[in-house]
């Protein structure tokens, strides 16, 4: 029997296998089988009798085949129920003729004492309980008929006759096959593995007579694991203080059924009513749950029915490869695919994965953590199914000892899946110690930064919190001095658990713990309140901060809390442990981690802790075609006219007005509007304009000069000016004559501003562009960006687990640009350009937003002043996205041109300026690309139009967790110009974008005659967290005129993208307004 011993069993739960009796008993003589099928006949011939019947008295022939059907699966159910049971006490009762004759057939029915050497078979154990089994069956009656019995009585009116009219535990005793010791944990506990085994042909049978019901019990198998823990061990009698017991996994249970409950017995019924019972079995004695058997006094049961944990297990489930294919078509003609989950079990912990849709490859990347309660013996089981309407079919599994991921801390590992033709899942296993100091908080928080994708996109845990409710003191009484029935409701963070409820006691003790895992402990208090069952009167409260846990000696608290808002006496006993979680990646052992049993032996073409899969060689720069960054800046200054037409009449035209004049400029294919100057034939507008554009042939820039009026607006004369010529020219500052009008010439200052890569320039230009006084201090821009965006690699999965449709969207400040959206791939390639004009390369940032369909966020990207620092400010490789999985890129080119006007340079006594390129590419060469334009408004110097300081709004945005909304306050506006004798009628309108709806359009109230209101008006607005990120505030700041008015209606627009601000903390800031673009 020892060279037995090197032969490990996969699972080590249930000691004797059941199963190696089906060929231990001897085989029926044929005299019985003849009379057995005898009187199978028989009993088909008495099974159509009923159809006869049904068709003589007219029943439905459809009911009588229903109910044949409900009998044969009833009668196979109950058959093979007591064909296991015979089996099984057969096996045990002939266990050693079994093992021996049978021992070299099948390692799976080996008792568990044969294949582990370190498991002792504890014969006289079995014999002790043997003999004892018939007074053990004696008290089990008395306390069922005595005790048991009349208190079901006493519970519901409906009972009053019930009786238990038989209680036999029968001749065969409950068997222990083996046990195994742990004494090297703990030196003052003592650890027992009970392998428990029972095939009992007990036989309870009741009776309710009002009823005329007869149940009962006939037969009951029971295999299972059940630890032991006596602990503590003391210097006293009993040497143990007391005795804790539970099963480590949900032990196996079948019940064979008499009486009423044979329907128990039927299919679907039968896999429910075990189900049923097991769940309350593992209520009290499957871990986490104990059974706690106190043996001396003043001993904290609490802390023994729920110590704290061994540790945590992070688990990360990555993806999986190669799975079976389940799902058919055409009656199996067309092979499918499946679309995988998977399901993680750690004791009664249970996750279930996302499933993805038609893929043999699936990627869940998502993560959980297990509380790990006892190491050896708890196991990571991991099942893999096919997702289907009717019922899942199963794709493989795999166990895992979480020992195996103590001793080693981090395993990463593909692991093959038993049970299934192919297919292996891998998985990332760290385990995480529970260190009963803060000194490594800041770290542990600063390596917290691992983002998950998938329906569990929640952070990592930082910490763990166990709070040991024990008991109450002198609390107040209920109306009319009764006693109250006190439950506890203890909240951390979003997280609420209820204790169980005390019934009319002022001096409730619960003996309870509770166990919640932290993201971040510095943030928020323990909450807890004392409530009376009906919840809805509170008995007091307390409020323990997180602060003074981390500053306690050893993270702990143990002592009496007096209660608010409650009596005078009333307290509190409570325990609270912190503990932080630290993966010590200092204790990785160098040397292979021994497998499970097992595992050594499982053949796989792919070994642990290695994927092989073929890669293409990516490319390190981006690719961009020759007209990349060829795009020049063409700057205009539309400076004043005069000698206009004047086209306004009055009384009929006896008598001669002036005109409105404005400008409309048209160049590229875009048209831009100019203010319009009220009455006047000497027009200043003194407004800068920045074209972004590309040389075409034929290109013009067309000025058209209009008189506003109400109806129809006239015309007031034309310049066209060649492109290719200003270009040429460079710099021109000259009258222009109107075409086609009597008189009117037009003041005009052009540049196609030089471009230079020289980053010393930086400084000078931005001078240059400072000492320009404007209306709205808003100087030219310092430079031109531009980016080629051509590729990304490893983006996430969505939600659903399929492949995304990834865009990119770039945006600097208020401008931003979308690529196109490709097919599904997580290695999209756009091979898009852009360009934006920069007002300030030290402060503005690029922001690359990549997400599917423009939804579902897969990674971004900010940079800018990086370029400041590189030679010719140019950036060219792989991008790691944020946001997203570890091995997320993009790849782009980012150029910077610094503009470098004339002026500037005429200005500056140094010209070491670099050579600029002056000419922009031909147009055959050139690709056409988008185009922007920046809008400036040049106030006349001692204009009465000229207003100190910038036009602002003054907004609070924040978001309010408690009634989760969003919350938005309009205070005021300052520095607002004014365009008339008299100050404006001034409000607030805002949208929130993208729904264009009521429920998101509002407005604030009219202040009268305010250039600096002050509104003090709050909106709110109902949604989640991660929808208010997702909105834009589109905000406008107007004057209240009639429609027939001609005064200026827009002062500024303003947009605040949500998602870059802080709402959980919240914001109160003065925002600049954009001046209106026509």
């Amino acid at each position: 029997m020892a060279s037995l011993a090197k032969e490990p069993l996969p699972s080590d739960d249930a000691g004797p296998r059941t199963g190696a009796a089906e060929d231990a008993q001897p085989l029926d003589s044929p005299g019985k089988n003849a009379v057995s099928v005898l009187w199978s006949f028989g009993k088909c011939l008495g099974a159509l009798l009923p159809i006869y019947l049904a068709g003589y008295f007219g029943f439905s022939l459809s009911l009588v085949f229903f109910c044949l059907v409900v009998y044969t699966g009833w009668k196979h159910s109950r058959d093979g129920k007591k064909a296991r049971l015979q089996r099984a006490m057969y096996f045990l009762e002939n266990e050693q003729d079994v093992t021996t004759t049978r021992v070299f057939r099948s390692k799976r029915e080996i008792p568990a004492w044969v294949n582990f050497p370190d498991v002792e078979k504890v014969e006289w154990i079995n014999k002790i309980l043997q003999q004892a089994w018939p007074f053990i069956g004696q008290y089990l009656e008395k306390l069922l008929v005595e005790t048991i019995a009349p208190s079901i009585r006493s519970a519901s009116p409906h009972l009053q006759t019930l009786s238990f009219t038989k209680v036999d535990l029968g001749d065969r005793a409950i068997k222990v096959a083996g046990v195994k010791a742990y004494t090297e944990h703990d030196k003052r506990q003592v650890i027992l593995d009970l392998y428990i085994s029972y095939a009992g042909d007990v036989e309870i049978n009741v009776e309710v007579k009002r009823y005329f019901c007869k149940a009962g019990v006939k037969g009951i198998q029971l295999h299972g694991k059940l630890r032991v823990i006596l602990e503590p061990l003391i210097g006293d009698i009993p040497l143990v203080g007391a005795v804790t017991m539970f099963f480590i996994r949900r032990p196996k249970l079948d019940i064979n059924w008499t009486g009423l409950t044979n329907l128990l017995d039927i299919p679907g019924l039968n896999a429910m009513s075990d189900t049923m019972i097991m769940d309350a079995i593992a209520s009290f004695l499957v871990l986490p749950n104990r059974l706690t058997v106190p043996l001396v006094a003043n001993l904290h049961v609490a802390q023994l029915r729920s110590p704290l944990p061994r540790g945590i297990v992070r688990i990360h489930l990555f993806e999986a490869e190669n799975l079976a294919a389940k799902d058919n078509y055409v009656k199996g003609v067309i092979s499918g695919k499946s679309d995988p989950y998977a399901v993680l079990r750690v004791g009664t912990q249970t996750f279930t994965s996302h499933h993805v849709d038609n893929n043999l490859n699936p990627q869940w990347r998502e993560m959980y953590e297990v509380i790990v309660h006892e190491v050896p013996g708890q196991e990571l089981e991991l099942e893999v199914f096919d997702k289907d309407p009717d019922q899942d079919d199963f794709l493989g599994r795999m166990k895992l000892d979480l020992g195996i991921v103590k001793k080693a801390v981090v395993l990463d590992e593909w692991y093959t899946l038993k049970d299934a033709t192919s297919g292996q899942v891998h998985l990332r296993l760290e385990w995480l110690s529970l260190l009963p100091s803060a000194d490594r908080l800041t770290e542990v928080l600063r390596n917290q930064k691992i983002t998950v994708t998938g329906k569990t996109a929640n952070p990592p845990s930082a910490a763990i919190l166990t709070v040991y409710l024990d008991r109450a003191q002198d609390l107040p009484f209920k109306k009319g001095n009764k006693d109250p029935s006190p439950l506890v409701q203890i909240s951390v963070q979003e997280t609420t658990k209820e204790s169980r409820t005390a019934y009319g006691t002022i001096n409730p003790v619960w003996e309870e713990a509770f166990t919640f895992f932290i993201k971040d402990p510095r943030e928020k208090d323990i909450d807890i309140q004392v409530k009376d069952d009906d919840r809805a009167l509170t008995l007091g409260n307390l409020t323990i901060p997180f602060s003074r846990l981390l500053t306690s000696p050893e993270l702990s608290m143990d002592q009496w809390f007096q209660l608010d808002s409650s009596g005078p006496a009333s307290r509190i006993y409570i325990t609270a442990l912190l503990r932080v979680l630290w993966l010590n990646e200092e204790a990785i052992p160098t040397t292979p981690v021994s497998p499970l049993p097992g595992e050594g032996d499982i053949e796989s073409e792919v070994s642990p802790g290695t994927k092989v899969s073929p890669t293409l060689k990516r490319p390190d720069q981006t690719s961009p075609d020759s007209g990349f960054a060829s795009e020049g800046v063409l700057r205009i200054h539309l400076v004043e006219a005069e000698n206009l037409i004047a086209k306004d009449n009055l009384m009929g035209g006896m008598m001669k007005g002036k005109s409105d004049p404005y400008v409309k400029i048209r160049v590229g294919g875009m048209a831009f509007k100019s203010q319009v100057i009220k009455e006047n034939l000497n027009p200043v507008w003194n407004e800068l304009y920045e074209v972004i554009l590309t040389q075409l042939p034929g290109q013009e820039v067309e000025f058209d000069l209009y008189d506003k009026d109400i109806d129809q607006d006239d015309f007031l004369g034309r310049v066209k000016i060649s492109l290719r010529d200003l270009i040429s020219a460079q710099f021109t500052d000259q009258w222009y004559n109107l075409n086609d009008v009597k008189s009117g010439r037009l003041h005009l200052v052009m540049e196609w501003v030089p471009k230079v890569s020289d980053p010393t320039r930086l400084e000078k230009i931005m001078h240059y562009n400072s000492l320009q006084s404007y209306k709205t201090k808003i100087v030219p821009s310092a430079a031109l960006l531009f980016v080629y965006i051509e590729r990304a690699h490893g983006l996430p999965l969505k939600k659903s687990g399929k492949e995304p449709k990834a865009g990119a969207e770039l945006s600097i400040k208020n401008v931003s640009y979308r690529t196109k959206i490709p097919n599904h791939s997580t290695s999209p390639q756009w091979d898009e350009a852009f360009h934006f004009l920069i007002h300030n390369p030290k402060e503005d940032t690029l922001v690359v937003k990549l997400s599917h369909s423009w939804g579902q966020p897969l990674g971004a990207l900010v940079l800018l002043r990086e370029l400041l620092y590189e030679k010719d400010l140019v950036l060219d490789h792989w991008f790691t996205l944020d946001g997203a999985i570890p091995e997320s890129e993009i790849l782009l080119r980012a150029e910077l041109k610094l503009l470098d006007s004339k002026l500037a340079q005429c200005s500056d006594s140094t010209t070491n300026a670099e050579e600029v390129t002056d000419i922009i590419s031909s147009g055959e060469a050139a690709a056409e690309s988008n185009r922007e334009l920046r809008h400036r408004n040049v106030p006349v110097q001692g204009s009465d139009a000229a207003v100190k300081g910038k036009s602002q709004v003054k907004l609070s945005v924040a978001y309010s967790s408690d009634e989760n909304r969003l919350v938005i306050n309009v205070h005021a506006c300052k520095n607002l110009p004014s365009f008339s004798k008299d100050p404006p009628d001034t409000y607030i309108s805002f949208i929130l974008l993208p729904d264009k709806n009521r429920t998101t359009k509002k407005k604030t109230i009219v202040k009268k005659r305010n250039l600096n209101p002050e509104f003090n008006e709050r909106f709110y607005f109902d949604m989640s967290l991660e929808e208010a990120k997702q909105r834009r505030i589109e905000l406008s700041v107007k004057n209240s005129v009639s429609f027939m008015s001609r005064e200026k209606e827009l002062f500024g627009k303003l947009q605040i993208d949500l998602n870059q601000l802080d709402l959980k903390a919240g914001l109160t800031q003065w925002y600049d307004l954009s001046n209106e673009i026509n």
